[in-house]
């Protein structure tokens, strides 16, 4: 059977009979926060290591172990060197990789010829990644390395959702059907260390696109997240060179992957995935968390492989909710501070409601927490200016930042939450930056720096959470080291930020207009995915 992705074709292997698979059955642990690392009384830690080893798989590690980058061009010239050094390995999961990224690409073909023992592996978004075919694109680029080295040593993958196929898929434009899902994942693993973030690799994201960047130094750490990258490789398309055209490639479905092509039988190609992916992101039998008085950090990593999964047994969106819960209804969290923040402020509207209730007289947990939300202005947006229906999405997120800020008035919590926008220049003038980060990060009661933190691709949004796939972790660490650092990655992230209030919303260079009924369908389906 063949697909098509902009007039290229997908061929996929005829099929094959699906390999059945027992699993363990799932195991939850049922740890009193006597377990947890405290010393007396009952401690918030201890109450979010019980919840986390009850849905995801736990790593310790030490905090020297974790390096947080601060800007764009950090996490690039990391990123080079650390692929300029690799001897073992090196695997990238991406939305994309920019069509021009012409010295990424000669800096890990530099590696390949440094070194005659290194494997490479990368991971991209079918639809995003051949959007410009038949001109150049993420496609047609990384097939070079494929062609100077083999498929051997390079291989290139990329995933394709089983949500568009058919009638749908043929009929549905480019841009607007990556609205039916994308391969979100942020996975750059080198040798035995492992960078987590939400940022792509292009030119936007290696200068004038905030992101955030997170360093972990442990070989068990990265072997797990490089289970997750070669598991979804499995279950997609390899990238070819075309022998009757050098400068085309081909989306081949290998016979290897064992699962049926999603574009011929989703179906089975979901239950085949659920299989191979449920056993890796669950949890795992973690041990009890005994009392300890030393700096403990944990690392938790979470999915979110909705489209993948049936029963979905995706693990972020359970990990973040019961987090939430334990804020906005424990006793033991009346005074917590929290920061959220999204470069597309389109927050799942579950989260929404626990971050209000965390701070609002109604909740069952006094109001004395406070928070912040953080996110990008509309000149800070990654879609300001873009032509088409694309540039009205930013009003869009004006309009989503003001529903917000009427529920927490009308929560009476306004004196407890505020809005931040942030902004360096405008976009597209010189100096312009966007902003993109996403994460949240919770300071326990009378603390002065968070102890716990979530990184990863996550826009934290329904989509997020229904259509993309996505990875990240949470971090949780009694260190105080480590936990300074996170209070000074709060810090640089809110520098350029200034607190908005609904009035300022109000104003008529804030007003929405009449097509942000469309704006908001387009947020819903094709917002934040970048």
């Amino acid at each position: 059977m063949f697909g098509r992705i902009g007039g290229q074709a997908l061929r996929c292997a005829a099929r094959r009979p699906i390999v059945r698979r027992k699993l363990s059955g799932r195991k939850f642990s049922a740890y009193t926060t006597s377990n947890a690392p405290a010393t007396s009384g009952p401690s918030p830690l201890g109450g979010i290591t019980v919840e986390l080893d009850r849905i995801a798989p736990r790593f310790e590690i030490s905090a020297s172990q974790v390096t947080i980058l601060d800007s764009p061009a950090s996490f690039y010239s990391t990123l080079k060197h650390k692929i300029r050094n690799a001897r073992k390995r090196v695997y990238l999961s991406t939305l994309y990789i920019g069509k021009t990224e012409y010295e990424l690409i000669d800096t890990i073909a530099e590696a390949l010829r440094e070194n005659p023992e290194l494997q490479v592996s990368i991971l991209t978004d079918a639809l995003r990644g051949t959007r410009e075919t038949p001109n150049p694109s993420c496609a047609s680029l990384l097939c070079s390395l494929v062609d100077e080295f083999g498929p051997e040593r390079v291989d290139i993958r990329m995933f394709h959702t089983p949500n568009l196929t058919g009638l749908r898929k043929k009929l549905i434009p480019r841009r607007i059907n990556e609205g039916w899902g994308l391969q979100h994942m942020k996975l750059y693993g080198i040798d035995d260390e492992i960078i987590l973030s939400g940022a792509n690799l292009s030119d936007d994201y290696f200068t004038n696109r905030l992101d955030r960047y997170h360093v972990f130094d442990s070989k068990t750490l990265t072997d797990y997240y490089a289970r997750i990258h070669h598991a979804i490789c499995s279950l997609s398309f390899q990238v070819l060179p075309d022998p009757k055209n050098k400068s085309a490639y081909l989306l081949e479905w290998p016979k290897s992957n064992g699962a049926p092509c999603p574009l011929d039988d989703p179906k089975d190609f979901i239950s085949y995935s659920s299989k191979v992916l449920t056993p890796l992101i669950q949890a795992s039998d973690n041990k009890p968390i005994l009392p300890s008085t030393s700096s403990q950090t944990y690392v938790y990593p979470v999915a979110q492989f909705t489209p993948l999964l049936k029963p979905d047994a995706s693990t972020e969106f359970p990990a973040v909710t019961s987090i939430l819960r334990l804020l906005s209804e424990s006793p033991v969290f009346a005074g917590a501070r929290w920061l959220f923040t999204a470069g597309y402020f389109n927050i799942h509207p579950v989260l929404s409601s626990f971050l209000i209730a965390s701070t609002s007289t109604d909740s069952k947990a006094p109001s004395t927490t406070e928070g912040t939300v953080l996110t990008a202005s509309p000149w800070a947006n990654g879609f300001y200016g873009s032509s088409g229906v694309s540039g009205m999405l930013p009003a869009a997120y004006t309009h989503l930042s003001a529903r917000f800020l009427d529920r927490v008035a009308a929560a009476q919590a306004t004196n407890s939450i505020q809005l931040k926008e942030w902004r360096r220049g405008t976009v597209g003038t010189p100096g312009g930056w966007t902003y993109h980060a996403k994460g949240l990060w919770i300071t326990l009661p009378r603390e002065e720096h968070p102890s716990l933190t979530f990184v990863g691709s996550s826009n934290y949004t329904k989509r997020s959470y229904s259509l993309d796939i996505e990875v990240g972790a949470l971090v949780v660490t009694n260190d105080q080291d480590l936990k300074r650092k996170l209070g000074e990655e709060t810090e640089w992230l809110q520098k350029d930020a200034k607190a908005i209030s609904r009035e300022d919303l109000m104003r008529t260079e804030r007003r929405v207009g009449w097509n942000v009924r469309l704006a908001m369908w387009i947020v819903e389906k094709v917002g934040g995915a970048l």
